[in-house]
């Protein structure tokens, strides 16, 4: 199991890491409406300061990613010992790590923008307001603030 972990867990966390999660349309207490992502804990959002920033928060993170570990680690033991042994083939091993690379080679150069703002925990409550699920390609849609908050529209 060890060699199907190193094969296959860790690259297919990685991807689908990247490539599904859900959206929260939030109000934050004392700050502009966001949309956070993450899943199944929103765990980045916009910074607030500068238009190209991030605001990670690190927990929410490490417990997502976690979380696609037990998925896919489970999922894998449980076809490997129950249904048939994984044999992965080398053209797969490298192709899973190539990608896999590629994925943390971006999200590191993202992360390592000085305008971020690393948070253990999110620092503000928030008001959920809508949520959904996409994929990374799908383009997200600001949701209608007044739609929560008719009293706030200026007549």
């Amino acid at each position: 199991m060890k060699q199907l972990t190193l094969k296959l867990v860790i690259p297919l966390t990685a991807i689908s890491f990247s490539i599904f999660t859900k959206w929260w349309f939030t109000l934050p207490v004392d700050g502009p409406d966001t949309i956070l992502t993450g899943f199944p804990f929103p765990f980045v959002c916009n910074g607030w300061h500068t238009s190209m920033s991030l605001q990670i928060f690190v927990a929410e993170l490490f417990v997502d990613l976690l979380t696609y570990f037990a998925f896919w680690f489970i999922t894998i033991y449980c076809i490997n010992r129950f249904f048939k042994v994984i044999n992965v083939h080398i053209i797969l091993t490298i192709l899973l790590l190539s990608l896999t690379g590629l994925i943390l080679t971006g999200s590191v150069f993202i992360a390592s923008n000085s305008d971020n703002l690393f948070y253990f925990k999110r620092p503000w409550d928030m008001e959920i307001m809508e949520t959904g699920y996409k994929f990374t390609w799908q383009n997200q849609t600001h949701p209608d603030f007044y739609k929560y908050h008719p009293e706030s529209k200026k007549e």
